[in-house]
């Protein structure tokens, strides 16, 4: 497939809720990707239960092939009756896209897939379908490369404090401020994250109600080639650098010594970047033409090491982390591409002993490099990423 699938989510909790009544699942199939957003019916742990439930039993029945029909049915039978409205009550909207790039959206009472193609929102033709005594809107369509797709639960509209809902934040509302911040976002992580902070300004920092959003968005496949540390035989100096050139790919060089083999190799010079911003734990970075960014080695590859951690790890994650990639040095930028733009990451690791670390007696970080390399790789792979290594 010639396209790669982006998919993450946000939730707020409703104001003095340790669960939230909003549950997203994120599910793989050979051939598909798949975003399910159950709302429950009221908040905390009842709703959490009613939304775990829903989304748990569409997201084991779509994996193993069943019909929308037998899905509702299930979930009509299944959902225990709520005892003050007497209804056995969560909502879900479904998004499954396949690699042929066909895809297959059911809503159900929710609100509507917010749909961004080419800058410009779409509206979802309505074909309702009456399941189990449930209205619930089907679309077939095909995806294409840029296409975003945002689905909500209904915390995101009438936000307010109290009784103070603001009723000028509708379901358009929403949808103008989505196509706005899709033009200036790339993952899918940072537009749930920047629509949900939006949605908490306006509650004030107390949320009246679950609040989640979640993000798929259909992106060009995008190899990243990053370049490590020496070969431990100089004479394969060439090929490392014929494996970092092949190819179309985001090129990276990481270590004072790889950029100097890389420039030789390339009869290129390694320039110094005037007037850039230093950081208090990152070197500068340089410049090798041909390449498109060139930083020092384990420091530099540490503080990417530690954004990357924190993606993958904190469920928190709020606009200051973003600021933090966006920062101007290098560790900020390897992490930025490898979390925003990379869908095939492929390390080229050199293993010779760096001497100016023997001299200084630094045992302790001999292996250093190394063990960046591996840590790096199994972090992309947690965030789905394609990953090969290669040692010289």
């Amino acid at each position: 497939m010639s396209i790669s699938i982006d998919m993450a989510y946000k939730s707020l909790n409703k104001l003095n809720e340790e669960l939230c009544g909003d549950k997203v699942e994120i599910l793989h199939t050979e051939n598909s990707h798949i975003l399910i957003l159950a709302d429950g019916m009221g908040s905390g742990v009842k709703a959490n239960i009613l939304a775990t439930l829903t989304s748990k039993i569409l997201g084991t029945m779509f994996l193993n092939g069943a019909n929308l029909e037998d899905c509702v049915e299930t979930i009509a039978k299944t959902l225990p009756i709520c005892q003050e409205r007497l209804v056995a009550y969560a909502t879900f909207s479904i998004l499954q896209v396949f690699d042929s790039k066909e895809a297959y959206l059911v809503e159900y009472d929710n609100p509507s897939c917010i749909f961004i193609r080419d800058g410009e929102q779409v509206m979802i033709p309505q074909n309702i379908r009456e399941i189990e005594g449930k209205k619930i809107n089907e679309y077939r369509f095909r995806v294409k490369e840029g296409d975003t797709f945002v689905l909500t639960s209904d915390g995101t509209l009438y936000v307010g404090t109290g009784k103070l809902f603001n009723l000028s934040w509708t379901w358009e509302s929403m949808s103008a401020q989505a196509v706005k911040e899709a033009k200036s976002t790339r993952s899918a992580s940072r537009l749930a994250t920047v629509l949900t902070q939006a949605c908490n300004n306006l509650y004030e920092g107390r949320p009246g109600d679950d609040t989640t959003v979640a993000v798929m968005r259909i992106s060009p496949k995008k190899r990243v080639k990053l370049m490590t540390g020496p070969p431990r035989y100089p004479e394969n100096d060439e090929m490392a650098v014929k494996q970092l050139m092949e190819g179309q790919a985001c090129r990276i060089v990481s270590g004072g010594t790889s950029a100097n083999i890389v420039a030789r190799i390339l009869n290129k010079e390694v320039t110094d970047i005037e007037d850039q911003t230093l950081h208090p734990y990152v070197p500068p970075i340089a410049h090798i033409n041909g390449i498109d960014l060139t930083t020092e080695g384990v420091l530099t590859l540490s503080y990417a090491l530690k954004l990357l951690e924190r993606y993958t790890t904190d469920p928190d994650l709020d606009e200051a982390f973003y600021d933090e990639l966006d920062e101007e040095n290098g560790g900020s930028m390897i992490a930025k591409v490898l979390i925003e733009e990379c869908t095939d990451l492929e390390i080229i690791l050199g293993t010779a002993v760096n001497e100016a670390h023997q001299k200084a007696n630094l045992a302790f970080r001999l292996h250093a490099r190394n063990q960046l390399a591996e840590h790096l790789k199994r972090l992309m792979e947690k965030l789905g990423k394609q990953v090969t290594l290669t040692y010289y």
